[in-house]
């Protein structure tokens, strides 16, 4: 009787070894991925799953861009092409297990920004809760992870500067925003982060420095002109604020912050006739609330 359990027991485990791998047989597929430039792309993530199975495995690209991935059974296969800093890319293909795959040419194309994939969205998010916990060290430990595994996913050194900013550790801030640099030497959140360590710092004139070399045409984010723009104007340089902000409501016209801010600035520059066109256009999107009020209340001392 024991014997006979035993063996049960043994079929059993057995069973569910095969289970979890039926997307094995005895079939081989290779590929290669390039830029759109067609520079080989090492550590990309090609990942497998076998429909039938709806089981899978991943694979990473070498030096040389290319990918195999051994011991397949034949059948429909979804494959995703995935490296960070590039659009993701998905395909469907049928392949043999006892004839030769043809090899698979995947281009990607690069991205601005991070794209998160599927590996360091996880991570990501325990960060930030961290981070919003307030547990800095906590979280830039986390950050810091996430750079050691996935080193083309430098703008997290921004929540990496971010976490020693809060602690008003400005040198080290700096350091890890200068990283971002090093991969993106045009960066604007990263001009405008280092900036801010210096504005802390009590230094302006190195953290306007900073500040001007951002290339406010490069700019497509209203929030980022925004967030310039108030950096100049609580600083008294109205000027500069109002190239900003005017920027700002371009790209996005119904942006209220924006529209106040930049009345605030035509009206810092005594530049009346302006504050009141930009005043006006405020009321036609907020009319209702406390700060519109307000705008009534400047219309009024303008138009005296």
């Amino acid at each position: 009787m024991k014997r006979t359990l035993l063996w049960l027991v043994i079929i059993g485990l057995a069973a569910g070894f095969l289970g979890a791998q039926e997307y094995k047989g005895k079939g081989r597929v290779f590929g290669i991925v390039t830029d759109e430039q067609g520079n080989p792309l090492e550590g990309v993530t090609v990942k497998l799953f076998y429909v039938k199975a709806q089981q899978g495995f991943s694979v990473k690209t070498d030096k040389q861009g290319k990918w195999t991935a051994a011991w397949i059974r034949g059948g429909q296969w979804y494959i995703d092409f995935e490296k960070i800093g590039y659009a993701p890319k998905k395909i469907s293909v049928e392949l043999q297990e006892f004839q030769k795959n043809p090899e698979l040419k995947i281009v990607l194309t690069k991205i601005e920004g991070l794209v998160v994939t599927d590996e360091i969205k996880e991570m990501l998010e325990k960060g930030n809760k961290l981070f919003e916990e307030q547990k800095y060290d906590e979280a830039r430990a986390v950050y810091e992870e996430i750079l050691n595994k996935y080193p083309d996913a430098y703008p997290i050194w921004k929540n990496v500067g971010n976490c020693y900013f809060a602690q008003e550790k400005y040198a080290e801030a700096e350091q890890a925003y200068l990283k971002i640099l090093e991969k993106d030497a045009s960066n604007a959140d990263a001009f405008v982060a280092i900036g801010n360590t210096y504005l802390n710092r009590g230094d302006q004139t190195k953290a306007f420095e900073w500040y001007a070399k951002v290339d406010i045409n490069k700019i497509s984010d209203p929030v980022v002109m925004y967030n310039i723009g108030t950096i100049y104007y609580n600083n008294g340089r109205f000027e500069e604020a109002l190239a900003y902000y005017k920027k700002a409501v371009e790209t996005q016209k119904d942006f209220t912050d924006a529209l106040y801010q930049l009345g605030l600035a035509y009206l810092s520059l005594q530049k009346n006739q302006e504050a009141i066109n930009t005043f006006e256009e405020y009321l036609k999107i907020d009319s209702n609330s406390p700060r519109a009020d307000q705008v009534r209340a400047f219309l009024s001392y303008l138009k005296r």
